[in-house]
C-alpha cells in the first residue's frame, strides 16, 4: 500500500476504534474489541489493507487477535461508546517502574495543571511516556514535558498501567505527582522559570 493510502486507512481506523464506534453502529465490547469483518465493512477496506495499517503503524496503535481488532489505548468515554475504564485496565498490565514517566503538553496549560493535575479530558486515561525519547505516549511536538512520579501516583491511590504498545496510563495525575519539567521549545525555555514556579519546582528538573 502506498504511504498516502496507508495514512488515510490508519486515520479512519483510529477514528472508528477510538471514538466513532457508537456513531458508526459498530459492535464493540467494553475493552474496545470489534469484529474484523464488521470493521472492514464499515470502512470499506480489504483484510490486506487492515493488516497493512496495523503492521505499518509506527506507534503500534492497533491490535489484532484472531477475528477481532482494537485500538490499544486512546478511547473516548461517553457519547455512546461502550468501552469502560475497568475493562480497558483489565486488558493492560500494571506499570511496575519507579522512574519518572512523562506527559507532553502546552506551556499555557501548566498553571491549570498546577491547580488541578493532569486530567484525561474526553479520553479514558491520561497518556504518559516511559522516557523523553519514547515514540509512544506523547505527541510528536510539545512545548513542555512534565515528569511524573509513578511512586507518588500509587501513593495517591492512582493505579498506573501500560498498554501492549507501551503507553503508560493513569486515570488522573494529581498536582503533587508532577515533580519535573523539561522545556522543549525556544519559547517554553524562555518561560521555564515561571512554569517551574507555578508547579512549585526548583531550578533544574
Amino acid at each position: 500500500m502506498d504511504p498516502e493510502r496507508l495514512k488515510k486507512v490508519s486515520h479512519k481506523l483510529s477514528w472508528l476504534l477510538r471514538h466513532g464506534a457508537a456513531e458508526a453502529g459498530l459492535t464493540m465490547d467494553a475493552a474496545g474489541w470489534a469484529p474484523v469483518e464488521e470493521v472492514l465493512r464499515r470502512l470499506r477496506l480489504s483484510r490486506g489493507e487492515l493488516d497493512a495499517a496495523v503492521a505499518g503503524n509506527n506507534k503500534s496503535r492497533y491490535e489484532v487477535a484472531g477475528e477481532r481488532v482494537r485500538a490499544s489505548q486512546g478511547h473516548s468515554l461517553g457519547a455512546g461508546m461502550p468501552v469502560t475504564q475497568e475493562a480497558l485496565e483489565a486488558s493492560w498490565s500494571r506499570y511496575a517502574g519507579d522512574d519518572l514517566i512523562w506527559h507532553g503538553t502546552r506551556a499555557a496549560v501548566v498553571p491549570e495543571i498546577a491547580a488541578s493535575g493532569i486530567l484525561r479530558g474526553g479520553r479514558s486515561h491520561v497518556h504518559l511516556a516511559d522516557g523523553l525519547s519514547s515514540r509512544v505516549g506523547k505527541r510528536a511536538s510539545v512545548e513542555v514535558m512534565l515528569g511524573v512520579s509513578a511512586s507518588r501516583l500509587r501513593a495517591a491511590g492512582e493505579e498506573v498501567w501500560v498498554s501492549p504498545n507501551g503507553v503508560v496510563l493513569a486515570r488522573h495525575v494529581p498536582p503533587g505527582c508532577v515533580v519535573a519539567l523539561e522545556a522543549m521549545t525556544r519559547r517554553s525555555r524562555g518561560e521555564e522559570a515561571s512554569l517551574r514556579a507555578s508547579l512549585g519546582l526548583a531550578a533544574g528538573r
